[in-house]
């Protein structure tokens, strides 16, 4: 990400916030108007949504000028249809794509999950958790404040049970459980590690190896906890990152097959319904491109309810 600060002094104290950020960037004042439009100013730590506003002396100013390789004036790549797995009066869930965001980002205001669904209700959906950029999968979201609430509950005591399918190099032990703590690496920004050397979250995911190939292995994920990269960091502290996930050491290939993306789905999703506490069971399929990697090997996916994975 590439972004510019600057304190409000001198000139720029009481002066109109696009009209500083155009002087200390040397930007036309239509293009500051823009990137606050768009969400991309921030005023002491908070997203501006004043150009006109007048800045008082001392406060900062942050301007995102580049977020993943894209500037936030570029327009954004048309979001892909919403597809509704499950919708009643307090829930909704639905199949994330792949290279979206789930929510919006530092440089942009709209185009991620959450501005599709709550354009489809019409209302601000109530966010849950969290699917990573280029996961897909089952998300969920509450309707009102109280299933919000109930579902962020789940989520936080665990009761939310998932399951996750990835592709990843060869050589995957058949099963178990990996319950390395997650800490931030502080070699390498963005990323997290799966060690006991540091003081870290605790963790837990269990995993069954579906298939196990000279190029590449199928994996069933069921976290326990849900820490950020937590499968991510898990399957590379195993020497086996998922294939496409460049930010954790993920090979672009295996064999002949490409991976266009982080091959990682969360296909399915169980847990009590926020008002009624009946069993809520959700699955999305699996998209095409994790779906050549199983056909190539020629394996059927799981289906079902969940069932943990045997450690022993």
């Amino acid at each position: 990400m590439k972004r510019r600060t600057f304190r409000a002094e001198g000139a720029h104290a009481g002066r109109a916030l696009v009209d500083a950020v155009a002087a200390e960037l040397a930007l036309p004042v239509a293009d500051v108007r823009r990137l606050v439009d768009v969400g991309a100013v921030y005023v002491a730590g908070r997203r501006a949504r004043d150009g006109a506003a007048r800045l008082r002396p001392a406060q900062v100013v942050t301007v995102v000028l580049e977020e993943a390789g894209q500037s936030p004036l570029e327009a954004a790549k048309p979001a892909a249809p919403l597809r509704v797995l499950f919708e009643d009066a307090d829930v909704i869930a639905v199949d994330k794509p792949a290279g979206l965001n789930a929510q919006p980002t530092e440089g942009r205001v709209g185009g991620s999950l959450v501005d599709l669904v709550s354009e489809h209700l019409g209302r601000q959906a109530g966010l849950v958790h969290r699917l990573d950029r280029e996961t897909s999968g089952v998300t969920v979201f509450g309707k009102t404040a109280a299933a919000t609430s109930a579902l962020a509950e789940a989520f936080r005591e665990g009761t939310a049970r998932k399951r996750y399918l990835a592709a990843t190099g060869p050589g995957l032990p058949a099963g178990g459980t990996v319950d390395l703590p997650l800490s931030k690496d502080p070699s390498r920004p963005g990323r997290w590690r799966a060690t006991r050397a540091a003081n870290g979250v605790p963790a837990w995911t269990d995993y069954r190896t579906l298939f196990a190939g000279d190029a590449f292995c199928l994996v069933e994920l069921l976290p326990r906890t849900g820490r950020t990269h937590q499968l991510r960091a898990h399957l590379t502290a195993l020497g086996n990152p998922i294939l496409g996930d460049a930010r954790y050491g993920g090979a672009e290939s295996a064999g002949r097959l490409m991976a266009p993306r982080c091959l990682l789905h969360a296909q399915a999703l169980e847990l009590g319904h926020p008002r009624t506490g009946r069993p809520l069971r959700l699955e999305a399929l699996v998209p095409d491109d994790l779906r050549a990697f199983f056909e190539a090997a020629k394996v059927r996916v799981p289906e079902g309810p969940i069932v943990a994975a045997d450690a022993s």
